[in-house]
Order: C-alpha cells, then sequence, then structure tokens
C-alpha cells in the first residue's frame, strides 16, 4: 500500500467526482467528422493533476480545463 498523500481514499474519490464532471461537460463534445474534440486521456490527466496539485474540491476544474486541457 502505497503512503503518498494522493492516493489517499478521499483524494481517489475527489480524483472519481472531478472525472466524472470533465467527462460530463467534455466527454460528449465531438467535431462535425463525429471525431471526440476532447479526449479520455487529457480528461483523466487534468483529474489526476488537479488532485496532485492539492485542490481540496471541484472548485475551478471546469476553468483549469479549458485553460489546460481542452483543445
Amino acid at each position: 500500500m502505497t503512503e503518498d498523500w494522493r492516493y489517499e481514499d478521499h483524494k481517489m474519490q475527489l480524483r472519481s467526482e472531478c472525472y466524472s464532471t470533465l467527462l460530463h461537460n467534455f466527454g460528449g463534445t465531438l467535431t462535425v467528422d463525429g471525431v471526440p474534440t476532447n479526449t479520455m486521456k487529457s480528461i483523466t490527466e487534468c483529474s489526476h493533476d488537479w488532485v496532485s496539485q492539492g485542490n481540496p474540491n471541484e472548485n475551478g476544474l471546469i476553468q483549469f480545463y479549458l485553460n489546460n486541457y481542452a483543445k
């Protein structure tokens, strides 16, 4: 078992909530050709990075994604 604070139960729960929020907001966006605008990789990485930076909740997550991961 790891002792890294980023993987404590409450941080894993926050990571899951972030993933769900980002997936809901950006996961279904498609280009005219039907290609996803945002990748699952960008959503997953953003969720991880958000939690790893010590954010205690989702406040500001959407703007963080738009600034750093959205195409």
